[in-house]
């Protein structure tokens, strides 16, 4: 689907950083394979999701996909059936492999108490050397990138918001957050983009994480810089958000695609277009355990498949 409704807006985004790994650009395949790349701290894989028809004058807005602990890129592209997504909205998806024990790193991910500067850092740059290289061998959209994670990855995600998102015009956090005994607080960002947490109830805990505390942490600290939040709350503790659009024609989780791409860059510091709905109510593919604002959503009521931690 090729709909206006979701082209993005005026150009303020910061111009996008240019490559700074060892040699050139890794050709970006989109066939759905793993690609290993270089870079200064040893290979890293990654995998590319772009319309199955794509054109070649084609303009993509482009979000990062960072996975849970014990998955990968491919699991997540499948999970959350990205190339689906990618054809119906007409996106571009890079998932990034998480690093393993063996390349040095306590997660998969720099999100805890036990992670260094140097790490943060080292994930940083190879986020920016692929958004370089997507810029340089399609036409992306840089007014409408974003990133999502779910676990891990979300806690990663709301650190390189906060540290490194001055690029992002928003950021997803599925059962995720910040702060606690392990994971690492909120650094105020200077970017105030938009942000969508959500999380499994007060049950949503795993490996001594409480993804609960830790995304309501999140979102006082973003209600605290002035950023607009989506809520959603729903009651299947830490497991894939229940989603069930009412159209059958949508993607599965068509509020994240559409979460990121009606929030681009230009838009002012809390602006929201969903804040022009009447109160209580949002864009037709949002379920009713969704609100605008921390403490807002009412936690979905139905079954569940249990926890997947």
């Amino acid at each position: 689907m090729r709909g206006s409704k979701w082209r993005c807006g005026e150009p303020l985004a910061p111009e996008l950083p240019t490559y700074g790994g060892p040699g050139t650009c890794p050709v970006f395949e989109t066939d759905g394979s793993i690609i290993i790349t270089e870079t200064d701290h040893g290979p890293r894989e990654f995998t590319v999701v772009v319309p199955s028809d794509l054109q070649d004058d084609e303009i993509l807005p482009l979000i990062f996909m960072y996975h849970w602990l014990g998955g990968d890129a491919i699991d997540f592209k499948d999970r959350a059936e990205a190339q689906i997504a990618a054809d119906y909205y007409r996106i571009m998806a890079i998932i990034p492999e998480g690093r393993t024990s063996d390349q040095g790193v306590p997660f998969r991910w720099p999100f805890s108490i036990i992670d260094t500067p140097d790490l943060f850092e080292e994930e940083f740059a190879f986020h920016d050397d692929l958004l370089a290289c997507a810029a340089e061998q399609f036409n992306v959209d840089k007014e409408c990138v974003s990133a999502m994670g779910v676990s891990a990855g979300a806690m990663f995600s709301a650190q390189l918001a906060g540290r490194h998102g001055d690029h992002l015009a928003s950021f997803i956090s599925l059962s995720g957050g910040v702060g606690g005994d392990l994971v690492q607080g909120w650094t105020p960002a200077t970017n105030h983009m938009p942000a969508l947490v959500l999380w499994g109830g007060p049950d949503d805990f795993c490996l001594g994480v409480d993804f609960h505390e830790g995304s309501m942490s999140l979102e006082s600290s973003l209600a605290a810089d002035g950023h607009f939040t989506m809520e959603c709350v729903h009651n299947c503790t830490h497991a894939t958000p229940p989603f069930d659009p009412s159209d059958p024609s949508l993607p599965t989780y068509a509020v994240t695609w559409e979460f990121f791409l009606d929030h681009p860059y230009w838009l002012e510091d809390g602006e929201s277009p969903y804040l022009q709905y009447p109160t209580g109510q949002l864009p037709p593919a949002w379920p009713e355990w969704c609100a605008i604002g921390a403490g807002n959503a009412s936690i979905r009521v139905g079954e569940c498949g249990g926890s997947e931690c």
